[in-house]
């Protein structure tokens, strides 16, 4: 058996390196026929290529290392968590280059919220930060404050901390902190979250009979709010990306 290292760098590491998308997403681009080598068109996974030797294509055009950069971002309500949405909704990459991100990047972001739902959310062309963000294991904490019709009770909160079941997945809280009320405002909880599935603490609260009025992200493993120091998106400073990405 030949125990010596491949020469070349996986294709679709390569593609996330140059700022292409995350490598899940470079390799369903290679899978679909998109990509090719040297003129050549490539569909193997296993593919391995040299940057420095060999010329790589997406859609006929030559895929070049882009400069890595992560924003942080407050994302408003009512927009799209995608550089493009099919029925013409705004997205995300639209707003983040009219707030000052570099438009010739191809910027996604690593993890969404949903339409409806506001706050702080991370914008890279890093495909292999996003990867890393993507593993099992790496769970950063995010924490939310929600709005809700009523009040919770002390049964909703056990709930939401053991897990409540909807449509096949256990929805669980980390951590519920009801939050004082003022007089004519409506009543709130802080949520924090291991791990995020689609719609969450919507869909958690709404099986226990609370309607979400409004949802924010307030914090991401380490970065919050007073992190974007009055902007509504900064670009992040090396240093802080390692601590983000150094959180269990």
């Amino acid at each position: 058996m030949n125990s010596e290292p491949q020469a070349g760098v996986r294709l679709q590491k390569y593609l996330a390196s140059a700022g292409v998308g995350s490598r899940r997403s470079c390799e369903e681009l290679i899978v679909a026929g998109r990509v090719r080598v040297d003129g050549v068109r490539v569909t193997e996974l296993g593919t391995r290529v040299d940057p420095g030797a060999q010329t790589v294509e997406l859609d006929g055009r030559p895929v070049r290392p882009e400069r890595l950069r992560t924003y942080l971002a407050d994302k408003p309500r009512n927009l799209m968590c995608t550089s493009h949405d099919p029925e013409g909704r705004p997205t995300i990459v639209e707003w983040a280059a009219r707030m000052g991100a570099d438009p010739r990047l191809r910027l996604y972001t690593i993890g969404r919220l949903d339409y409806e739902s506001e706050g702080l959310i991370l914008l890279t062309n890093d495909g292999e930060l996003a990867h890393a963000f993507a593993h099992p294991r790496h769970h950063v904490e995010k924490e939310y404050r929600a709005w809700t019709d009523l009040f919770a009770t002390r049964d909703q909160i056990a709930a939401m901390l053991a897990g409540v079941e909807d449509d096949g997945e256990v929805l669980r809280a980390l951590a519920v902190v009801p939050e004082a009320s003022r007089p004519g405002r409506p009543p709130s909880l802080r949520i924090v979250l291991g791990e995020g599935r689609n719609r969450h603490i919507r869909r958690m609260l709404d099986v226990l009979g609370l309607r979400v009025k409004r949802l924010r992200r307030i914090r991401i493993g380490s970065l919050s709010e007073s992190d974007l120091r009055g902007k509504p998106l900064r670009e992040l400073a090396p240093a802080e990306i390692d601590r983000l990405a150094a959180a269990p």
